[in-house]
């Protein structure tokens, strides 16, 4: 038992250090810290979407910018679209479970937003029908994949595509990337 505790752990390290080893994600990943923080700085929104553990992986990173990082500091505007149980129910009911995020888009996406779109195979519905709003409004779009990237690799402005194809592994490594993001953002806006 203790040794595929172990051989977990390993896999899970393996997968960072693939990332340290792949020069244009780590470029891909501070080119989206200096997108989030200029949008912000613009007194724009960064808007989080997923599903299932990618859901609480957007609500978790979308509390690490509203809320507080390392620093105590202004709260920045970022938002898990997700969180309104009674509007997602009603517009599953209503229009698709698919319309969820673009509806909302539609409602509060501007141009200069960055919407960060989280799902390990890269493949969400919601998410993709989500892009097509936000490529209308103007909206930047950032995507945290595994490492095919799936049909939002083709839709984003950026794509940061964790080098693993194995879900639990692309999802831990999405919050210690969207770590990385937030620590630069906040030490460039409050330095």
């Amino acid at each position: 038992m203790t040794n595929n505790i172990i051989r977990i752990i390993r896999e899970s390290i393996a997968v960072k250090e693939a990332i340290c080893n792949d020069e244009a994600l780590v470029q891909t990943i501070q080119q989206v810290a200096n997108v989030i923080t200029g949008s912000l700085q613009q007194n724009h929104k960064i808007l989080f979407c997923g599903n299932g553990g990618s859901a609480a992986d957007a609500q978790h990173l979308a509390a690490e910018f509203s809320g507080r990082f390392y620093k105590d500091r202004t709260p920045l505007y970022a938002e898990a679209l997700h969180c309104n149980t009674s509007y997602m129910t009603a517009v599953g009911n209503d229009y698709g479970y698919d319309q969820v995020y673009a509806r909302i888009l539609r409602g509060i996406g501007q141009k200069g937003d960055v919407l960060v779109g989280i799902s390990t195979s890269g493949n969400s519905t919601n998410i993709l029908e989500a892009y097509k709003v936000a490529k209308e409004k103007g909206m930047i779009i950032v995507s945290m994949t595994g490492f095919s990237g799936g049909k939002m690799r083709e839709n984003s402005d950026y794509l940061l595509n964790m080098p693993s194809s194995d879900t639990p592994r692309i999802q831990e490594s999405h919050i210690t990337v969207g770590h990385i993001i937030c620590e630069i953002v906040e030490n460039n806006l409050f330095p």
